[in-house]
């Protein structure tokens, strides 16, 4: 990278943040130019300094991380954001992404896959810790299997639509949605990732 990464860290815990810091510092192209221990003090911190990446704690508060990451999405939208949490609940992983974090790992992750997921995310890509990844699958409607079955089956958007009895509008609808909730962005890509994840057969 051209330039060093500006980082800004927000956790409730100060060892934790401690502990970031060193270990982020320990980068030669990152730097932390700011901390907060609380959400509302994040978001003052990210709209003055527009860092590069923000790492967040979901459990913080004043504000949590999930009103936070929506915050710095909508005053620093270049900012990249892997929320950092102990988390592992569905619920959680889907309202951190709709909220548009970038990445999500667990805070018992190695070094290494911290900075991978960072790394990552500066790339353009999502990261999801791959213990938890499976956890998305679950975010599946009834409905959203069904239609996802019948594309792997090489299903037109007209046969799924007689089939199901429903629009293809709405078969279009529920393809958008796979494709979001699955992180791909064309039919083959999401055929290989419901294969990958098991929600259909090979």
């Amino acid at each position: 990278m051209d330039k060093n990464v500006r980082v800004v860290i927000a956790d409730d815990h100060a060892i934790i943040r401690d502990g970031l810091r060193s270990l982020i510092s320990s980068a030669k192209d990152f730097e932390i130019v700011g901390e907060a221990e609380d959400g509302r003090q994040a978001v003052e911190s990210i709209e003055t300094l527009k860092p590069d990446l923000v790492l967040t704690d979901l459990s913080m508060p004043e504000m949590d991380g999930i009103d936070l990451i929506k915050a710095v999405k909508k005053c620093s939208p270049r900012t990249k954001v892997v929320a950092l949490t102990v988390h592992r609940g569905e619920e959680f992983i889907l309202a951190t992404l709709k909220a548009g974090a970038d990445g999500y790992i667990l805070k018992d992750a190695s070094y290494g896959e911290l900075m991978m997921a960072i790394r990552s995310v500066l790339k353009g890509k999502r990261y999801i810790s791959p213990e938890i990844s499976g956890n998305l699958t679950e975010g599946l409607t009834p409905k959203e299997r069904e239609v996802l079955k019948l594309i792997a089956e090489g299903y037109t958007n007209q046969k799924i639509a007689d089939t199901l009895y429903i629009s293809t509008h709405t078969v279009e609808t529920h393809r958008q949605h796979l494709m979001g909730k699955l992180d791909v962005h064309n039919t083959a890509a999401l055929i290989a990732r419901a294969i990958e994840k098991g929600l259909v057969s090979k």
